[in-house]
């Protein structure tokens, strides 16, 4: 589904789902990103929070309130919203590929047809789009992955990958935050951390960033390993 127009479909007595469509592209997101900064300029009544995703946004309201005809109005009224909103923060993070930091980076060779450092060279040539958060809090999914790199992700989870790996599936890159067995590539590992300290500002990233990834070896990526565990 593509159309000029999205869908503003009702979820419960609380909210609303925009859907724009069912591929991710960036033209969609830049769309999906347009409204969630208009409709967070100038607010409905009653709106509670917008939760973007990359093909849809859900917006949730005060049902005592507001209702579902008046915020798809809203919706409706900020549509021309520019499709580039104010550009967000353009993040440069450090990765490292070597040896046991990328574990699947074999793998990704021989299902992309090409050999490791190709693979690594295509990778930093992406630039990504934080386009939502999901699946547990800090995992920000980034959209760019470069097409002669893009694989299916496996059927079944793999082994346990720590924090800070750097995934790759389909058009999607992640940093996880947490430990996570996933069918998803590890490529890489990254120092970087994607939680704060700041309760008021928890992950690293806000949806609309962009990412560009910067490689490094062994020996700079466990010196800042070391030390993040040593100021804990």
């Amino acid at each position: 589904m593509s159309a000029e127009t999205p869908s503003v479909v009702p979820v419960a007595d609380h909210a609303v789902l925009v859907v724009f469509d069912d591929e991710i592209d960036e033209t969609t997101l830049a769309r999906i990103h347009a409204l969630d900064a208009a409709l967070s300029r100038d607010s409905p009544s009653g709106m509670i929070e917008i939760v973007p995703a990359l093909t849809s946004l859900l917006i949730e309201f005060d049902p005592v309130v507001t209702d579902h005809a008046a915020i798809a109005a809203a919706v409706l009224a900020n549509l021309d919203a520019p499709t580039r909103p104010s550009p967000g923060v353009n993040h440069i993070i450090d990765v490292c590929y070597e040896g046991d930091h990328g574990p699947d980076l074999g793998a990704a060779a021989e299902g992309s047809g090409v050999d490791e450092a190709t693979v690594v060279q295509i990778h930093l040539s992406g630039r990504y789009t934080v386009g939502m958060y999901g699946f547990a809090p800090g995992f920000a999914y980034l959209y760019g992955t470069p097409a002669a790199i893009r694989l299916p992700r496996n059927p079944t989870p793999g082994p346990l990958r720590p924090a800070g790996s750097v995934i790759i599936a389909g058009q999607q890159c992640m940093i996880i935050p947490t430990a996570l067995s996933t069918g998803w590539f590890a490529i890489g590992m990254s120092p970087v951390p994607m939680h704060t300290d700041d309760p008021a500002r928890p992950f690293l990233f806000d949806v609309g960033d962009t990412i560009t990834f910067r490689r490094i070896g062994t020996d700079a990526l466990e010196r800042r390993l070391t030390a993040r565990s040593t100021s804990v």
